[in-house]
């Protein structure tokens, strides 16, 4: 097959079939990479529902607690710029490099976290560092996802791309479980006082052996046979980002959006606040940490399970027909969480959480392929990552913190229902601007069909 030929679909740029046993281990590097860097990433915002306004914050004042949340939102900020560098060097050097150091970057910063000193020990010095490690966190995430993604996607069939990029989705409500889990175990095997000094600090030094783990597993995956191709053509684009920003800047926007819409609601358990909430001594619900971290971790499991199914629909009725579906149920997730939450009742916080993930899952599960499809291949790794990165600050970024406010302000959490409830409306908005490009060739040799712009009422992007 020579250079110029297109490559057939299920065939690596040599013309050689890809076989079943390379997908699967993709499949299962991705799965297994994301899951870490996720559980990193969570422990993170899991510790400050729990314990880090305690021992970090506290002694800032009343505040404290919106403080310990606003920590989670301030890595957010720095994901575009891991995903800037993570785009510019994925789309010139390739995706499996950038997974790689992305891993190890976030394994440190958490392990650095577990043996942390307290406000008590070294005072102001405390946050600050424990800020710094949040933002090494953040930079991470921003590459992360958009390698992962293109490694799973790039390599699947056709007809399969939704369920095969629904394995790095899998990684956040499997990160979600895992930190939950060790959580609850830890208040089991440390209660009381012992998980306040010591127990909590478990969860972030056993990334040094999940990152280990994860590190064996991705060295043994080949690179994405699309960014083969370009490399064996030299077709890499010279600057990414400023070819994406001078051509996609609307479809950046509307990407965005449609992940923001999802994010600013999968916040509310990813960002630590219901464990926060309904685990105050001073709130209206003061349940015991134990329960809720179960809680959380069975909605993780509900969460991965409709995540995949959104995936496998996909591949069937299309992304954005998927999409559509899910806003609805998630809709409806939203205007039921508090309502069963403030019951007071565990089962029926399980139960607020649970319903939730089915809509989580359905406006998630599908966004890998999604996203892969909407970007021509030259630039796909920067038009991915920007886009995840950008709308994880309009809506994860401080929606814990933006919760805990209008609770304070309104007394009532009446109002961060009618927030989740705005910010699911606007990714149904965005998701209705662009048109389905499901099954759309992914290699070099479509790049004017790529071009086209998805978004409805734009001919060129």
């Amino acid at each position: 097959m020579s250079a110029t030929q297109p490559t057939p679909e299920g065939f690596t740029p040599t013309g050689t079939i890809a076989s079943t046993v390379d997908r699967r281990r993709v499949v299962f590097a991705t799965v297994v990479g994301t899951t870490v860097e996720w559980y990193d990433f969570f422990i993170y915002a899991t510790a400050v529902g729990l314990v880090f306004g305690q021992l970090f914050f506290a002694p800032l004042g009343a505040n404290s607690a919106i403080i310990g949340f606003a920590t989670v939102g301030v890595s957010f900020l720095f994901r575009p710029l891991g995903a800037f560098l993570a785009g510019h060097f994925g789309d010139k050097f390739g995706r499996k490099v950038v997974l790689m150091w992305t891993l190890i970057l976030m394994g440190a910063a958490t392990a650095l976290i577990g043996v942390l000193p307290t406000y008590e020990a070294i005072g102001i010095a405390a946050p600050i560092l424990l800020v710094l490690l949040r933002i090494l966190q953040g930079i991470s995430a921003g590459g992360e996802w958009g390698g992962a993604v293109l490694m799973a996607v790039e390599h699947a069939p056709k007809k399969r791309r939704g369920i095969f990029g629904a394995s790095p989705q899998i990684g956040v409500p499997l990160g979600l479980l895992l930190a939950s889990g060790v959580m609850a175990l830890m208040t089991i095997i440390a209660p009381g006082d012992a998980f306040l000094q010591w127990g909590w600090r478990i969860p972030f030094l056993l990334s040094v052996v999940l990152i280990l783990v994860g590190y064996y597993v991705r060295r043994k995956v080949e690179e994405s046979p699309v960014f083969t191709e370009l490399a064996e053509r030299k077709e890499k684009a010279r600057m990414p980002i400023v070819q994406l920003f001078a051509k996609h800047t609307p479809l950046v926007i509307i990407a965005a959006l449609v992940f923001a819409g999802n994010n600013a609601v999968g916040y509310m358990t990813t960002g630590g606040y219901i464990q926060g909430y309904s685990t105050n001594p001073d709130g209206p619900l003061a349940l015991e940490r134990g329960p809720v971290l179960w809680a959380v971790t069975g909605s993780a499991v509900t969460w991965l399970l409709s995540t995949l199914a959104a995936g496998w629909v996909s591949d069937r009725i299309g992304r954005r027909t998927t999409y559509l579906i899910g806003w609805v149920l998630q809709l409806a997730g939203v205007f039921l969480l508090f309502p069963l939450v403030n019951t007071g009742d565990i089962w029926l916080l399980f139960a607020g959480l649970a319903i939730l993930t089915i809509g989580l899952g359905f406006t998630y599960g599908p966004q890998a392929a999604l996203y892969t499809e909407l970007f021509p291949a030259s630039i796909r790794f920067s038009g991915v990552s920007i886009s995840y990165a950008i709308g994880a600050i309009v809506g994860g970024a401080f929606a814990p913190t933006i919760a805990t406010a209008l609770v304070q302000a309104t007394g009532t959490t009446i109002s961060v229902t009618w927030y989740l409830a705005g910010m699911t409306v606007i990714g149904l908005l965005a998701t209705l601007m662009l048109r389905d490009r499901s099954g759309i060739p992914l290699g070099p040799d479509h790049e004017a069909e790529q071009q086209v712009s998805p978004i409805y009422g734009m001919s060129k992007a």
